[in-house]
């Protein structure tokens, strides 16, 4: 058979890394996939760039409309990132009856319901696998691998960034902004971090496998997103003297009342797998009702790695580019017509376990007030820890509870916040046994 012919918006990191795994390992490739798989055109904004990093191997452009509207293409691959531009190409390309394979999961975030449509209708497909956790297959596990059980839940560390950060901070006892900076100076972090930082990038992600693992569409807009940024080294501390440890998490979890999405600074007990993933690298857990617990490891950005899932959604959509639609796997797992419109809860309504820290005034009846705030908001407690005193006249009181309502937490909070022998703000973090 002939080569299948695709063109590449964007030669930036991944789009590289793609170009030469795909001619380095070509020959296996072509086996696997049954026919050659070819990079025929390349749109680029540094075209001698372009050139040099193709060798003069395929036809070099800076419009990337020339590419998706090209009939000699039959497979366009977006690297280009950002929202609107893609979104226009995506569909563009979809509408010209070309297949797409994409990483990006902010477009996917965000327009991934009408993506998804206009594909079904037009009858080609749409891959992202390295939209989620690099060069991790979690979208196949999800999508494919799992077919069979009722997923239950997905926690995963999907942001390299924010791992990073963390795991120095917890090694080196150094505060967030000093890390930060590292991690920049590194190439780890962006000259603006706040995607990652703030969860941002992570909730894409989340928003994603969610659709997936529960045949809903992608809601971004209802996912509840806290970063990084406000942690501070002391609670990173605190938390493994208590036997834990912090990490930034995406939850998905399926409950009687809807669908939890949050993204979130989580306490971890220390012994859990996920909770000794360090560095940069990714992990995610699923809870399913066959399988029981799966855990997906691997690096979740850079050239090659990422390039690895681009690559495999290539073979994928070549083989089965002459498949009957309706017998390939649904973009979102689930039959377009099978998908539930079940809520997405507020996060007032999610229950699990706090980490609370109070610094308050080191007197007399502070540990009888806390307790009967909580007490009142219906909040047991299952550890205390109290941590000296800074300059003789305060200290650090850390209180970890049982799984109650955020409500709760909030009320308490507010009222605990109000006592005259508390200083600032009480230091919330959430708690998660991932048993």
């Amino acid at each position: 058979m002939k080569p299948i012919k695709v063109g590449l918006l964007g030669i930036g990191t991944v789009g590289a890394g793609t170009f030469n795994v795909l001619q380095r390992n070509q020959e296996d490739i072509r086996r696997r996939a049954g026919r050659g798989i070819e990079i025929t055109m390349v749109a680029a904004r540094n075209l001698e760039r372009a050139a040099q990093l193709t060798g003069g191997q395929c036809r070099v452009v800076d419009d990337p409309f020339q590419v998706v509207d090209s009939p000699e293409v039959d497979i366009v691959v977006e690297l280009i990132g950002g929202y609107e531009l893609p979104r226009e190409l995506v569909l563009r390309a979809i509408a010209n009856n070309k297949h797409v394979v994409t990483a990006n999961k902010a477009l996917l975030a965000l327009h991934g319901n009408e993506i998804f449509a206009a594909a079904q209708e037009k009858g080609v497909m749409v891959a992202f696998e390295a939209a989620v956790a690099g060069g991790v297959p979690i979208i196949k596990a999800l999508r494919e691998g799992l077919t069979a059980n009722r997923i239950e839940s997905v926690a995963g560390i999907i942001n390299g960034t924010t791992n990073f950060i963390l795991s120095e901070m917890r090694d080196k006892g150094l505060d967030f902004a000093t890390v930060l900076k590292q991690a920049q100076e590194l190439g780890y972090a962006e000259a603006d971090p706040t995607f990652d930082i703030e969860g941002v990038d992570a909730a894409h992600k989340l928003t994603i496998m969610s659709a997936i693992a529960f045949g809903i569409p992608v809601q971004f807009d209802k996912a509840h997103v806290e970063g990084i940024s406000q942690l501070q080294a002391d609670d990173i501390r605190y938390a493994e003297e208590l036997g834990y440890r912090i990490k930034l998490l995406g939850i998905t979890r399926r409950t009687s009342a809807g669908v939890e999405l949050r993204v979130h600074p989580t306490l971890i007990p220390a012994k859990r797998l996920i909770a000794n993933v360090e560095g940069a690298m990714n992990a995610v857990l699923v809870e399913a009702d066959a399988v029981g617990s799966t855990l997906y490891y691997g690096k979740g950005a850079g050239s090659e790695p990422t390039a690895s899932s681009v690559i495999a959604d290539l073979v994928d959509v070549t083989r089965l580019a002459t498949v009957d639609p309706y017998c390939r796997v649904p973009h979102l797992a689930f039959q377009p017509n099978q998908m539930s419109d079940v809520a997405i809860l507020p996060m007032s309504e999610i229950t699990t376990s706090y980490y609370l820290r109070v610094y308050v005034n080191d007197q007399l009846g502070v540990m009888a007030d806390l307790t009967r705030i909580l007490a009142d908001a219906g909040i047991s407690i299952d550890a205390v820890l109290q941590k000296g005193t800074r300059g003789g006249a305060r200290t650090d009181i850390i209180m970890i509870t049982h799984q109650t309502r955020e409500k709760n937490v909030d009320a308490a909070i507010e009222r605990i916040e109000a006592l005259a022998s508390v200083v600032g703000k009480v230091i919330r973090i959430r708690l998660e046994t991932l048993s």
